[in-house]
């Protein structure tokens, strides 16, 4: 069987370079289609590749805010599980956060243990805590903002090995 075209042809009914030039717009719309399906595919793939990229730094973001919640529970544990009760103090401790001077009162064996490094000042939300240098250094490790202050440690042992007028008494008395 003949096209249409072929028919309408032979009968005399049509020009052959009328057929030609149908024909090649027929193809030249076929080719544009198929164009424009390859562009849209592009895009599309385009498109989705930008999803996935941005669909990963939102992973990742998720991630790090999950991680960084552990972190700070894990920070409030090691502060309240190791927090030296100082309700009962008379003596007053000064020390610095940030550029204002902030105080806390404690007994004179708590003030000892701060001042010769064994306690560190920590903050927890807004209130200020004493608890042992090594709870301390663990937190340190993990986020160094909620250590406030930490005296440096001094071996008191070792300076009193090191006097060498330990044998020598002061006397009492003394009269200049």
């Amino acid at each position: 069987m003949a096209s249409l075209q072929e028919q309408l042809l032979k009968a005399g009914l049509g020009d052959k370079k009328k057929a030609q030039k149908i024909n090649k717009q027929k193809h030249q719309q076929r080719k544009a289609k198929t164009a424009q399906t390859a562009e849209s595919r592009e895009l599309a793939a385009k498109a989705k590749q930008e999803k996935l990229e941005k669909d990963r730094e939102l992973n990742l973001q998720r991630k790090q805010e999950a991680e960084q919640k552990a972190i700070t529970a894990q920070i409030r544990q090691i502060i309240e599980t190791n927090t030296v009760a100082t309700d009962n103090g008379d003596m007053v401790y000064n020390f610095t956060d940030g550029n204002k001077v902030k105080r806390l009162y404690t007994d004179a064996a708590t003030h000892k243990q701060v001042t010769l490094g064994n306690l560190t000042v920590v903050k927890l939300d807004d209130s200020y805590r004493l608890i042992p240098t090594a709870a301390a250094d663990k937190i340190k490790q993990r986020d160094e903002s909620y250590v406030i202050y930490v005296a440096e440690q001094t071996d008191s042992k070792a300076e009193e090995e090191d006097d060498p007028y330990a044998d020598f008494q002061v006397p009492d008395d003394l009269m200049w």
